[in-house]
């Protein structure tokens, strides 16, 4: 699959001597959704600024296309649409005339057809002649993902795309966004929710302090990353793990009754053999047991954990 975003040793330091961006690398591939996971301030929105040109870099190179966004701008930024957290709209204005205005922003003569496909594909051509201030939240966003692509841009950047939205329009968005990849547009999105990723990203990025910590198909880094967690629920609770079962780094819950074990799929020997082995001999009764796959979730936290105690240790 062929690159359509290269970064190349990108880094940004602010004025306060903050870095945000750290000789940051990343490719991502033509049409393909990707999704860049972060805590607060690990560097998501410089990178987004930077490529879109709205913040300058300090070293490194960035190509769109081919086209390299400091010496040839204007094509490269025309390749990139962005919709933003915020929902910064013209109130008064009708859902029609605000994309077909945006559109005129990036110097492209009307094409009332491409707008009204666009409307269409976005569930907004019901929409077409309210005013903005009338919309709902949801409608909103699509709007502003409307604005995003009235250019006809390779590439759109969604940051924090369902941010303060409830559940099931949370879902709708997700759709929004499949609906985007199918007729042809890369999607990079960050998002807080992990289960967003899970969803609907093909790759998962990881950045922390300024740097890519990881990047992997979602489901190899699902694969090759997680653990599984065995839960033993015993027929009766207990004041304390026994003394004999320590080695094996067992959790119990509040109520006393269930033992959590963590162990790697990968490993030549789970140990659960010998943890049940152990829990029979003591003349423990099971009640039930059970497995779960950890979740992206849990493997973000634990590497930008890990990065975290690098950075110290450096």
């Amino acid at each position: 699959m062929s690159e359509i975003l290269k970064i190349s040793k990108v880094s940004k330091v602010y004025n306060n001597k903050f870095q945000a961006l750290d000789k940051l690398s990343l490719e991502i591939n033509k049409g393909e959704i990707f999704a860049l996971l972060g805590p607060n301030g690990a560097g998501k929105s410089t990178l987004i600024n930077t490529v879109c040109g709205i913040l300058n870099f300090d070293e490194g190179n960035i190509t769109v296309d081919g086209f390299n966004i400091k010496t040839q701008y204007r094509k490269a930024r025309s390749l990139i649409g962005i919709v933003p957290q915020e929902l910064n709209l013209e109130a008064f204005e009708t859902v029609w005339d605000n994309v077909n205005y945006s559109r005129g922003l990036y110097g492209k003569s009307p094409n009332l057809s491409h707008t009204e496909k666009l409307l269409k594909d976005l569930s907004l051509w019901d929409k077409k002649d309210s005013k903005l201030r009338e919309l709902s939240g949801g409608m909103k966003r699509r709007v502003l993902i409307a604005k995003a692509l009235s250019h006809e841009p390779k590439v759109l950047f969604l940051d924090e795309p369902t941010a303060s939205v409830d559940v099931e329009l949370r879902k709708d968005m997700w759709e929004v966004v499949k609906k985007l990849k199918k007729i042809g547009v890369t999607i990079i999105l960050t998002t807080h929710y992990i289960e967003e990723a899970e969803e609907i990203a093909d790759r998962v990025g990881i950045i922390n302090n300024g740097k890519i910590i990881l990047v992997d198909e979602k489901e190899n880094l699902i694969k090759k990353l997680g653990q599984k967690i065995l839960k033993i629920e015993l027929a009766n609770t207990i004041e304390k793990i026994p003394t004999s079962l320590t080695n094996f780094n067992l959790e119990i819950n509040s109520e006393r009754n269930i033992l959590t074990y963590i162990y790697d799929t990968k490993g030549e020997n789970t140990g659960i053999t010998s943890l049940l082995s152990e829990i029979k001999s003591l003349g423990m009764q099971l009640k039930d047991i059970s497995t779960e796959q950890s979740s992206l979730e849990s493997i973000f936290l634990n590497l930008v954990k890990e990065s975290d105690n690098e950075l110290v240790r450096s």
